[in-house]
């Protein structure tokens, strides 16, 4: 009689104790949920930061940097500001231009390779210091109109991504080697630059979808819609060529055939 009633006890005393344990593995798993969205938010933070920092001097301000990097990372709308100082003593201008990427959402990786790809091809053009408009131009594809009535067709990393291009096929398309403008964007644009132009001979731009500001009045080309919708794809890395196979011996006849 004392055994069946110790038996009993010892059986309470263990459900017992997995009762209480039950609210404190609630808690643990409360809290692993909630640090892993704070270092995720933290990690996307810092993203931003870095690419806003690296492009600041191509974007002309910090402001603008900002506006392309959350605006080509999200698919919306980039303002551009930019001030000029005025002439003889006059008050100074400020100018705003518009654009919506062609490609829709991207990547940091993505942005940061667009961007780059840019910077690039202004260099190339010999523009080291863009104005917003010609950054635009470089993004979503335009022209420059130079003051001796030359110009320089920006064919647009934006649009030819939103074409169907990889980013290595976009950079060969403007005589560049990827792995060179994603090491120094200026200085690949300025090795390859096929004529120099000076910063102040630009006497207009003229974007391809008529957004912003120094453009004319024809028929803004047709959207990728269809392209502009489809979720982003990593490039696929080339893959080399297979080896031949060895030729296979004839087979021997059976033994009495």
């Amino acid at each position: 009689m004392n055994t069946r009633h110790f038996t009993f006890a010892l059986l309470a005393a263990g459900i017992a104790t997995a009762l209480a344990a039950v609210p404190a593995l609630a808690q643990t798993s409360g809290t692993t949920t909630t640090s892993t969205t704070t270092v995720s938010t933290t990690t996307t933070s810092h993203e931003s930061t870095r690419l806003t920092t690296e492009f600041t001097p191509f974007a002309g301000s910090d402001a603008n940097a900002q506006a392309l990097v959350n605006g080509l990372r999200s698919g919306s709308a980039v303002t551009l500001t930019e001030t000029v100082a005025g002439t003889n003593g006059g008050p100074s201008t400020t100018t705003t231009t518009t654009f919506t990427p062609d490609t829709g959402k991207m990547g940091y990786g993505n942005v940061k390779i667009a961007l780059s790809l840019a910077e690039a091809s202004l260099a190339k053009a010999g523009i080291t210091d863009p104005t917003a408009a010609e950054v635009a131009a470089a993004l979503n594809g335009g022209k420059l109109v130079m003051t001796d009535g030359s110009t320089v067709d920006l064919k647009g990393v934006l649009a030819a991504r939103a074409a169907g291009e990889g980013w290595g096929q976009i950079a060969k398309g403007m005589g560049f080697k990827l792995g060179d403008v994603m090491h120094s964007p200026k200085h690949a644009g300025e090795l390859a630059e096929h004529g120099h132009h000076d910063h102040d001979k630009v006497a207009r731009v003229e974007l391809a979808h008529g957004h912003g500001h120094d453009t004319d009045n024809r028929p803004a080309r047709p959207e990728h819609l269809s392209k502009v919708d489809r979720p982003e794809r990593p490039d696929r890395p080339e893959h080399p060529d297979h080896p031949d196979h060895p030729d296979h011996p004839d087979h021997v006849g059976r033994p009495g055939g």
